[in-house]
């Protein structure tokens, strides 16, 4: 990662106002982003995800797809362009609303030494007890936890219990389930897991994501031929977008990275 003295602060704008959501449409229009200007990240990147609708960012290792989810949570502000929710400017909300709207089911889950009961809970503080079992039955790791001696109580983490990939994984679902956001981002949450933990993951994401604002960022194309569009990325640059039949079609790059990872299915396209 980069040295905190060298991460620029983001700050609110001294006007700046919660955000106002009607269904959760997200926009990129033309962002540019150079951690420094002589090497861009991102290069005139636009695209629409409307809300309800999942959207997927696919491209080889390195092509800009992870700086996307940095931007759009604004840990980083654009270079050029502008990112809109509901048609407001994010530099304009207060980073809290804009950040409280979006759900991550990220790469590698942080699990703090804690309980699991508070493990869970962290997607949204102050979550009952009956609120918690609820998410954990829906991300299908509530038999697992009450089948353990201290059930909720168990402590999980540093010093606790080690819980495996899938596990983990499914601690983060029911994380997201709880905060319940109308923006979904899946930070291509399966890449790690053998394909049987990743199937019924998969089909737990599904449930999350049905009905919500979905942005993936797809190391394996599998997960996201459902999409209603892939846009892909190479040296920060769309070189092709479209449902995925279409670009199949194309014989372009993403038919080429397809290809590949059919040839070889337990080749993993490098995850950034």
């Amino acid at each position: 990662g980069r040295l905190q003295g060298l991460e620029p602060e983001i700050a609110d704008a001294p006007d700046a106002r919660p955000l106002r959501l009607a269904g959760g449409n997200v926009r990129f229009e033309a962002v540019r982003f150079a951690y420094d200007p002589r090497r861009p990240i991102l290069e005139e990147l636009s695209f629409e995800l409307p809300a309800g609708r999942k959207l997927a960012i696919v491209g080889p290792s390195g092509s800009g797809k992870s700086t996307v989810v940095r931007l759009l949570f604004r840990f980083y502000d654009v270079t050029g362009g502008r990112i809109l929710i509901d048609g407001q400017d994010i530099r304009t909300v207060t980073q809290a609303t804009l950040r409280a709207a979006i759900g991550v089911v990220p790469q590698d889950t942080v699990l703090f030494n804690d309980t699991i009961l508070a493990n869970i809970a962290y997607g949204r503080p102050g979550a009952s007890r009956e609120e918690v079992e609820a998410a954990a039955r829906t991300a299908q790791i509530h038999d697992f936890i009450t089948g353990l001696p201290d059930g909720y109580e168990t402590v999980v983490g540093e010093r606790g219990l080690k819980l495996s990939g899938g596990e983990k994984q499914r601690v983060a679902i029911a994380r997201v389930l709880l905060k319940n956001p109308p923006i979904l981002v899946l930070d291509e949450a399966t890449s790690a897991l053998d394909s049987r933990t990743e199937k019924a993951l998969q089909a737990a994401l599904e449930r999350v994501a049905s009905g919500r604002t979905t942005l993936v960022i797809a190391h394996r194309l599998s997960t996201v031929v459902d999409a209603d569009e892939i846009i892909v990325l190479e040296h920060g640059r769309v070189v092709e977008r479209g449902p995925h039949a279409a670009l199949v079609a194309a014989r372009g790059l993403y038919h080429q990275m397809w290809t590949r990872q059919h040839e070889s299915p337990d080749e993993r396209l490098a995850a950034e």
